[in-house]
């Protein structure tokens, strides 16, 4: 029988705050991405990690495009790359700020030809043991072997999932759910294959998310998603955890914009609809 995500399971992984907790206590994010073409990516991934409730979000991006993520909000921390591609080079930039953030997003957004700088990136984080989410152009073969027993989770679409593991992914769910536990369990990662019912693996445990609505087929809702999930790792769940649980409130959101605007969402709306979903967890303990 396949397990489904709800509201019990999500409970449990959204963590109180402390009365008397002070900034970055709540969580500190750090997305890498950005282009010259996708310059909203890691925004969007960005706001949605401090709507879920963490204190800090920052975004490293190539300094050219540094200014138009400036003025989308004044929330942000942004660390400018002298690159338009995370080469070695860059990326050192990024390992300075690794040690104060609790969970790391790469891939939104990011310009292709950067796998060195995303391997220095990413084993630094796994040695620090932070959380790490990998989507977008951090997807690719080569990078299973540097992420196998890391707190990481892996969010391709049946595309990207063919292009990483090299396996279509087939339209039944129970032959979904055993392709994502194989892959899982044979790299050591958490996997969150997207789709119109979500399947999370990390080898050992599988669970499916039918959260969701036909309206967020539209740009961005992907990068939200990756922000929930480093919200999650940031407050300490292991990835599989923070994987399910953000695939049902990222899709609950979607439900909440969807019912305001119909098939006329944007990403930027189900960003908006997240504390709506998120308030009913808050606590606030001694």
């Amino acid at each position: 029988m396949i397990k489904i995500v709800d509201e019990d399971f999500v409970k449990n992984c959204i963590r109180p705050r402390r009365v008397d907790s002070h900034k970055g206590e709540n969580g500190r994010v750090m997305v890498v991405g950005g282009s010259w073409l996708y310059h909203g990516a890691p925004f969007l991934s960005a706001m949605a990690s401090l709507r879920c409730g963490v204190d800090l979000a920052y975004i490293a991006a190539p300094e050219k495009i540094a200014t138009a993520i400036r003025a989308l909000s004044p929330n942000i921390i942004l660390l400018p790359l002298s690159d338009l591609k995370l080469t070695r080079g860059v990326a050192k930039r990024v390992l300075k700020i690794l040690p104060e953030i609790d969970s790391l997003v790469i891939g939104p957004g990011l310009a292709s030809g950067g796998e060195a700088g995303i391997e220095l990136v990413v084993k630094e984080a796994i040695t620090l043991k932070k959380g790490v989410v990998l989507d977008a152009t951090a997807l690719y073969p080569e990078i299973l072997e540097r992420v196998s027993g890391g707190r990481v989770v892996l969010t391709p679409h049946a595309g990207e999932f063919r292009r990483v593991f090299g396996r279509d992914v087939p339209s039944e769910l129970d032959e979904r759910v055993k392709l994502v536990k194989e892959e899982a369990e044979r790299n050591k990662v958490t996997i969150l294959l997207k789709g119109r019912f979500d399947v999370i693996s990390d080898g050992v445990e599988v669970m499916v998310n039918e959260t969701g609505t036909p309206a967020m087929t539209v740009g961005g809702t992907g990068d939200v998603l990756t922000g929930v999930i480093a919200a999650l790792l940031a407050w300490g769940n292991d990835p599989f955890k923070a994987a399910a649980s953000a695939a049902w409130i990222n899709g609950k959101a979607g439900e909440l914009a969807s019912s305001k605007f119909g098939l006329h969402i944007l990403a930027t709306d189900v960003i908006d609809a997240l504390p709506e979903v998120l308030r009913r967890f808050d606590r606030v303990v001694e």
